[in-house]
């Protein structure tokens, strides 16, 4: 079980003259000096390292936003749902953290998701069908060399990924659509590299084909995601893979969803750092 009061927190901090969740200066070396207070201030350089590296583009950025939109506006529950979204509409969007546009940023949320996980003895008998634990890994950035900057443009994904999808016995071609966290728009981009969907340094025109979208050849973030949903962390992808394996999307449903890749992360060991923890979760609809 999880749940956040995430919005009503910024309402507060709002009050205070801040903006954003509740506020707290930071000491030291990346103090306000530097300007470090928020996330999307030490998430923005590994957007803006992949600019430089591989030539992605602040547009190709916001094809990312422009597909979790759609998505949410075939989810109800979505707080973005009913407010369709273009790539011009990203554009135009304020800065806030250069190359990240306010359009780039997951939401802020209320609310709080909970789950059973028990035997599969135990759960084959409930009112509503399982859904199966396949495999699970978990992946830490800092054990490679930190001054090689490869942190910058990758994420802890190959220990995660290998450990999850042994245990499963699966095969990048069996997922069906995969639940991403996508706290900035970039990070989704780096999942999609790092996990193989297309190779390192392509995910912008990747994303820019429409591939993850509604009748693209890989579905992301379902439900809308954090950026386009609701932000209840690890849990949002966790919500929308079991109602994926369970036929329970509605318009959004993946037509025979058997697997779903569900990911995680956090940590943050260095400041300024993209989140270094990741794990990989695979889900699904038959043990």
């Amino acid at each position: 079980m999880g749940a956040v009061t995430d919005w009503s927190q910024a309402q507060e901090s709002r009050k205070q003259g801040h903006r954003g969740m509740a506020h707290s200066e930071k000491a030291g070396y990346w103090g306000k000096a530097l300007g470090d207070l928020r996330a999307v201030s030490h998430h923005s350089w590994m957007a803006a390292r992949h600019m430089a590296v591989y030539g992605t583009t602040s547009r190709q950025l916001g094809a990312i936003s422009v597909a979790e939109r759609a998505w949410a506006c075939k989810n109800p529950e979505a707080k973005m749902y009913g407010r369709p979204l273009t790539i011009e509409d990203h554009q135009n969007s304020p800065i806030l953290a250069d190359p990240y546009h306010l359009l780039d940023l997951s939401l802020v949320s209320d609310g709080g998701i909970a789950f059973i996980l028990t035997t599969a003895d135990r759960a084959k008998d409930r009112p509503k069908p399982p859904v199966y634990v396949l495999g699970q890994g978990f992946g830490e950035v800092s054990a490679d060399l930190w001054w090689e900057k490869k942190n910058f443009t990758h994420m802890a994904v190959p220990r995660a990924r290998d450990q999850a999808f042994g245990q499963a016995a699966l095969a990048l071609k069996d997922v069906n659509c995969c639940q991403f966290y996508d706290c900035f728009t970039a990070e989704v981009l780096f999942q999609l590299e790092d996990y193989g969907f297309c190779q390192k340094g392509e995910g912008g025109p990747f994303v820019e084909s429409g591939a993850m979208g509604p009748g693209g050849s890989i579905p992301v973030n379902t439900s809308g995601g954090l950026l386009s949903c609701y932000h209840l962390g690890d849990l949002t992808g966790m919500a929308e893979s079991i109602r994926q394996l369970r036929g329970e999307a509605g318009e959004r449903q993946i037509t025979d969803c058997d697997v779903v890749l569900t990911t995680g992360h956090g940590g943050e060991l260095v400041s300024p750092g993209m989140c270094s923890i990741h794990t990989s979760t695979l889900l699904g609809r038959h043990q």
